[in-house]
């Protein structure tokens, strides 16, 4: 999510946008490449070849890291806890798009028994901003005033849980070409475009900055919550999944890119407007000065007062400025206290608060859990000869230093930093101040920051909890022993303990016979019929081990099925 904040001046349509965004593409990018598709292609890779949830892969790649599975169903939870509430706010305002004037075209007018005027919260902050916060949020002014239900935007969350959230695969694609546009249609639009592209390279030292890229990655992947492997475990065992990991990868990235070309462009327009808002109210401070405390021989003679273009704003108080400052500094004719936030009373707080620690620290403790437990528990070469007997080719060596080195590095990096920043500046959010108008930072209130350090523990508490009670022998990882359950083109066999010496022997030989699984076999579905007579030799060479069990009527028209112990 692309977030502009604390943007001031007025000189500049370009000034009211993000200035850190400016860098973000960037690093996101660059962690798209040596953390995303890596990442990406493992989680397919693994879930491909094991051909098992995100719990059960875990539990047999090493009983011990089987909490990283449970740990990607929290993160998930939360997620989908505070998501929902997104997409209520989407729903409402698609409800309240259909008026004309839409109802924050402009700041509503309040009456009283002797005159007219204009909303104060909305005059001192803009049309757009107020409806937000006033109107649809109807915003507390910090965490701990509840201040009641806002019914409105309940129902729509109701709805948000209850609607079918995808027309189609393309649908999504449709609507954001058709706000592209529009958007290009908008005066300004091309300062935001133009905004979005200038890099600003210094901004890129920041952590915060690199995180947030992070987090986009794993987000938009889905990296981490479990849905990849899962998934991937359906796929036939040659599936060029390597192929799938980097298709993907750039489109979602090129699509992340699309919908940030529309909010910029929207961006752009906003703010040549509040650009303008802001040129004719210091050009009245600058008229009613002329003859006072500036002199008339400081404007230039061809500025019309009647209409100041922001270029002429943009020269005439660069001059007042270089001439006068020192001795008006008071005047401040230059800069708008103009704040722009992309962000139920206090409610809205509470999904910020989830936003920054329900998943952005456990996610990357979970995928970085994830490449340790495949590059340097189970082994990166062993996993490379997995690979290349699924795959029928040997991936690029790129793959073997990322997993191994490079991306376990960066995400530990990653990691530490955000420790250590949360450690130096304590949890915060921003709050709307009515009396102001504007946003301003708080800090959590003691309750809260419980909360915040128990959403980030609870997520990933799985992890050392399955950990010690496999160490401490509480749960046997040998459980369910060597029975696991195949589908094979309508063929299911119960494989039973009668692996020879040699099989034993050759654990290490890939993924699907180096460890073993945990789970009880699935039940039988009512159409398989119990085999009445000894199992024939086709049988017992389906996997290479003796057993019993169930065949279909008409195996051969049965498409293939992924082997699974759910």
């Amino acid at each position: 999510m692309l977030r502009p904040r604390d943007a001031r001046s007025c000189c500049s349509a370009r000034d009211l946008l993000s200035v850190w965004v400016r860098a973000y593409l960037i690093p996101y990018f660059i962690l798209l490449v040596v953390i995303g598709i890596p990442l990406f292609f493992l989680e397919l890779a693994v879930g491909q070849r094991i051909r098992r949830g995100s719990i059960g892969v875990w539990n047999y790649i090493s009983p011990r890291l089987g909490g990283i599975g449970f740990a990607s169903c929290l993160v998930c939870f939360f997620v989908a806890l505070y998501y929902n509430v997104i997409i209520g706010w989407s729903l409402f305002y698609f409800s309240q798009s259909f008026q004309q004037p839409l109802p924050w075209h402009e700041c509503p007018l309040v009456k009283n028994q002797t005159h007219t005027y204009i909303e104060p919260e909305c005059e001192k902050s803009s049309a757009t901003t107020f409806y937000w916060y006033r109107e649809a949020l109807n915003i507390s002014d910090s965490i701990s005033e509840g201040g009641g239900l806002n019914w409105k935007m309940t129902l729509c969350l109701l709805f948000a849980w209850t609607l079918v959230m995808y027309f189609s695969s393309l649908f999504p694609y449709v609507v954001l070409i058709c706000f592209l546009v529009r958007a290009f249609l908008l005066k300004g639009s091309v300062d935001g475009i133009a905004h979005m592209f200038t890099p600003k390279l210094e901004i890129m030292l920041e952590t915060k900055v690199w995180r947030e890229a992070a987090t986009q990655v794993f987000f938009a992947l889905g990296l981490g919550f479990g849905g990849v492997i899962a998934f991937s475990s359906y796929n036939k065992r040659d599936n060029n999944c390597h192929f799938d990991a980097v298709l993907v990868s750039f489109i979602n990235f090129f699509t992340s890119v699309l919908a940030t070309l529309v909010v910029f462009a929207v961006l752009g327009f906003k703010a040549n407007i509040m650009n303008a808002k802001c040129v004719e109210m210091n050009t009245k401070k600058i008229v009613d000065l002329l003859g006072k405390e500036i002199k008339h021989s400081l404007i230039p003679h061809h500025i019309n007062f009647s209409d100041v273009t922001p270029e002429d704003y943009h020269q005439m108080t660069t001059i007042i400025r270089g001439v006068m400052e020192n001795d008006y500094p008071r005047l401040g004719l230059a800069n708008c206290d103009i704040k722009e936030e992309l962000n139920k009373r206090s409610g809205n707080y509470f999904v910020a608060m989830f936003d920054d620690y329900s998943a952005t620290l456990p996610l990357l403790i979970v995928v970085l859990l994830e490449n340790i437990a495949v590059a340097w528990i189970y082994g990166t070469d062993k996993f490379f000869e997995d690979l290349k007997d699924m795959l029928g080719f040997t991936p690029y060596r790129f793959y073997y230093y990322m997993w191994k080195f490079v991306t376990p590095v960066l995400l530990i990096g990653l990691l530490v930093t955000s420790i250590i920043q949360l450690g130096l500046s304590p949890p915060s959010y921003s709050a709307w101040n009515q009396q102001m108008a504007q946003e301003q930072s708080l800090s959590y209130p003691p309750w809260g920051l419980a909360v915040c350090i128990s959403l980030v523990v609870f997520a990933i508490l799985p992890v050392p909890v399955v950990f010690i009670l496999r160490c401490l022998n509480i749960i046997d990882e040998n459980a369910g022993g060597l029975s696991t359950v195949s589908y094979k083109k309508g063929l299911i066999i119960k494989e039973t303990t009668c692996l020879t010496r040699e099989d034993e022997e050759g654990d290490d030989a890939s993924l699907l016979h180096a460890k073993t699984p945990s789970e009880a076999p699935s039940p039988m579905p009512s159409n398989y019929r119990k085999q009445s007579s000894p199992p024939s030799s086709a049988d017992i060479m389906l996997n290479g081990n003796c057993g019993t069990g169930y065949v279909m009527p008409n195996i051969t028209d049965i498409p293939d099925m992924p082997e699974s112990d759910l």
